[in-house]
């Protein structure tokens, strides 16, 4: 962990290097990946079959999970966290149907119709993790903008390490209304995805997220299904000054430190005797915190303080990083918040912990890691929609507009083009 200061000599160039810092796993696995791909797109089901019995150590008569299965393990959920997962799927649900957009269509001053349509994507699958933790809350998080935008099929995948599955995981799909799951993990599941098999009908479009194979996958992939995009390790940023508890401030770092020892948690204060307390509180915290291991590596490998002068001085640091999550836990915050230009999601004020936003704050928690909240932005029902323009010109229309169109495909060295034009401009 370090601490930069930014009235040091050296504090641009260390800046500099946090920046530039990459957290993806070292180790590369694209040949492996690579070597998967080809096999399940040649072989299928015998191909997943093969590296679910290897790689979870589980050899199910049929990949296809039947609805008596489903509706057995689900059953299997404390009544607490079903509960919970209605309410975060209401809240989800609630903010994602206002996300809807509208078409467009109008006729200009020359007498041509013009519009744009939003059509949802016709099937879409989720990859549902099931091997370091098992997320519920993120099957919802991906599920319901897809539903809510239309998509007619919703295909779910999730390892079953040794035959087990998270009964709040099947419990979560039922909330969601997905009905066709596989129990298929890794890089094989993206290609089943992608290619089909002789169980799995291909999709459209692969969302969720994964270990470094299914980022791999994804990545190589891309192009012959659409992706969300190729997601790493987590991230938090958190700006707050010497009026918060140093302990909240500390938990709130480790929140994210938690997932993965690439992860990384950021302070950034005005107040060089608060960010001692909140490290105290972390040193305190971690030697109970049942994820002690990982978190720790996280936050010793990865953390960093940064100490400002004024608070304002933090949003172009911020705007730099462009990290995946943002907490803003000041008197004001909306007015940090409005200079925000490259950030995932932020949660603003002393009472919104970035972990409301994990499970049913509402926003989707699908968020751009990496620094490339700078040009990305979190999941969204957008993400289940094309857009598709359309033109109508009739004959006034196209010799109001037709000339320009010559004018433009003569200096561009295209007859074909010019004469589409003409011949119709001279038969009118």
């Amino acid at each position: 962990m370090q601490v930069l200061k930014t009235t040091d000599k050296d504090f641009s160039v260390k800046f500099k290097a946090l920046v530039s810092d990459r957290r993806e796993a070292t180790v590369d696995v694209s040949v492996t990946v690579q070597d998967i791909l080809a096999n399940v797109k040649m072989r299928g089901d015998a191909a997943v079959k093969e590296y679910t019995n290897r790689f979870d150590h589980y050899s199910p008569p049929s990949l296809h999970l039947s609805a008596d299965f489903i509706a057995e393990h689900a059953a299997q959920c404390p009544a607490d966290v079903k509960a919970a997962l209605e309410l975060a799927a209401e809240r989800i649900g609630s903010f994602h149907q206002k996300q809807l957009p509208q078409d467009i269509g109008y006729t200009d001053t020359a007498g041509v119709k013009l519009g744009l349509n939003w059509v949802a994507l016709s099937q879409v699958g989720i990859y549902v993790p099931g091997g370091r933790a098992s997320y519920p809350s993120s099957l919802l998080m991906n599920a319901l903008p897809a539903k809510i935008a239309g998509v007619e099929r919703i295909v779910m995948a999730v390892p079953m390490p040794r035959g087990e599955i998270n009964p709040a995981v099947l419990a979560a799909a039922q909330i969601a209304g997905v009905t066709e799951i596989y129990s298929i993990g890794g890089a094989q599941a993206i290609a089943a995805l992608a290619y089909g098999t002789e169980s799995l009908v291909p999709v459209d479009k692969i969302v969720g997220p994964g270990n470094a194979y299914v980022a791999e996958a994804k990545r190589q992939l891309f192009g012959i299904v659409g992706i969300d995009s190729v997601a790493g390790p987590s991230e938090i940023l958190v700006v707050a000054d010497d009026k918060n508890n140093p302990e909240w401030i500390a938990w709130d770092l480790l929140s994210q430190a938690e997932h993965d020892p690439s992860a990384q948690s950021i302070l950034i204060t005005d107040s060089a005797s608060f960010s001692e307390k909140v490290i105290a509180a972390i040193e305190q915290i971690l030697t109970n915190l049942p994820t002690k291991a990982v978190a720790s590596a996280s936050w010793q490998q990865h953390g960093a303080v940064i100490l400002v002068d004024d608070l304002a001085a933090s949003i172009p640091l911020l705007n730099q990083l462009a990290p995946e999550h943002v907490e803003l836990c000041v008197d004001h915050p909306q007015l940090l918040a409005s200079q925000i230009k490259c950030a995932g999601s932020m949660f603003l004020g002393r009472y919104t912990p970035e972990a409301i936003g994990d499970y049913l704050g509402g926003p989707n928690h699908v968020l751009p890691t990496g620094r490339s909240a700078r040009f990305a932005s979190g999941l969204s029902v957008y993400d289940f929609l094309k857009r598709i323009t359309y033109l109508e010109c009739n004959q006034q229309a196209l010799q109001t507009i037709g000339q320009a169109a010559l004018t433009l495909a003569a200096a561009e060295g295209l007859p074909a083009h010019g004469g589409s034009v003409s011949i119709r401009l001279s038969q009118c």
